[in-house]
């Protein structure tokens, strides 16, 4: 008697997973109107404690912007944003190119790990003492 056995299921990496929450999160902002997101509630959770951004604080209007083409805004608002979102869609062509593939997804410690990642989350980092210094 043959046994038959269901097909595997393949967890998704960190990557895809990742890249997908990037993608929801771009979409959203193309959804949200530009003329109107200054307006919005506190959204982050350590500035609505505290009362000073976080080294995120920023990136919702900055993509918001960024989607409706309000390029100068955007880079005002945080300026890696626009870094950021490049670097979502980048992930998220890879992984998808990955699927199509049936190849391993890109292994998100390996792009976290690399050099120039660092020299960016150093820099991102940075800019977020910078600021928060300027806050106090």
């Amino acid at each position: 008697m043959a046994t038959t056995h269901a097909p595997a299921t393949r967890r998704l990496a960190s990557s895809e997973l990742v890249a997908a929450a990037g993608v929801v999160a771009l979409g959203v902002s193309a959804l949200l109107s530009p003329d109107h997101i200054e307006d919005g509630p506190v959204i982050c959770p350590f500035r609505r404690v505290t009362g000073l951004p976080c080294p995120g604080c920023g990136l919702t209007r900055s993509w918001t912007y960024l989607a409706h083409g309000w390029w100068q805004d955007s880079l005002l608002a945080h300026p890696f944003g626009p870094l950021l979102a490049l670097v979502v869609l980048g992930l998220a062509v890879a992984v998808l190119r990955a699927r199509l593939r049936r190849t391993p997804a890109p292994s998100l410690d390996r792009l976290v790990k690399h050099p120039v990642s660092l020299v960016v989350l150093a820099a991102w980092l940075g800019f977020a003492l910078v600021r928060l210094v300027l806050a106090l």
